[in-house]
């Protein structure tokens, strides 16, 4: 099966599956404060083409204003309803919209921001040659990233200069060994990870 028929009919599966959950959330969220049900932000995608990526709104209205980088669980911006949502990863289910559409795939390196994207070195920017994903080994490593952030003075600083190049480092190595059974493998660890 190719990659992107795997994609399609596991995206829009689990879409058909979990519409009444998913409208769960969003009424959580239109409850938890001030905004709309959905963030959405420009990322860099497969050839440096930027998309707009889809979540569910976990931080209150115009917190992006005050820096990209989301640090520790306690991050002030975060509503209640957003902190569990982060937990569990549910704030990442409309990205399967992104799959469907083809901005985006169930397993790949995740997408960054233009601002992060424009720091890379030409031997990372490899890592812009396939579609980004939902999840991938980086995401594995680094599924407490926002803690980690948030014991750091800079977080900024320590994103860029250590998270961010550890995070490509395993992009790269997807790369170089992606494949179906690879992308099952990344898939599950992923499960197993969020509900351990």
């Amino acid at each position: 099966m190719g990659k992107r028929l795997f994609d399609i009919l596991s995206s829009f599966f689990v879409l058909i599956h979990i519409w009444p959950f998913m409208l769960i959330i969003a009424m959580l969220v239109v409850f938890s404060g001030r905004g709309g049900v959905f963030f959405t932000q420009k990322r860099v995608g497969r050839n440096e083409k930027e998309f707009k990526l889809y979540k569910f709104r976990t931080m209150r209205l115009d917190s992006e204003q005050k820096g990209q980088l989301t640090v520790g669980g306690d991050d002030p911006r975060i509503t209640k309803a957003g902190r569990f949502l982060r937990r569990f990863k549910l704030d990442e289910l409309p990205q399967l919209l992104n799959v469907l559409a083809g901005s985006m795939s169930v397993v790949g390196p995740r997408p960054e921001v233009s601002k992060y994207t424009n720091m890379y070195t030409p031997e990372q920017k490899k890592v812009l040659s396939v579609r980004p994903g939902l999840t991938d080994y980086a995401s594995i490593e680094y599924i407490d990233e926002n803690d980690l952030l948030g014991q750091s003075q800079d977080p900024e600083k320590t994103y860029i200069d250590e998270v961010m190049p550890a995070k490509l480092k395993l992009n790269l190595k997807y790369i170089e060994e992606q494949g179906f059974l690879t992308d099952l493998k990344i898939i599950f660890k992923t499960l197993g990870k969020i509900i351990s």
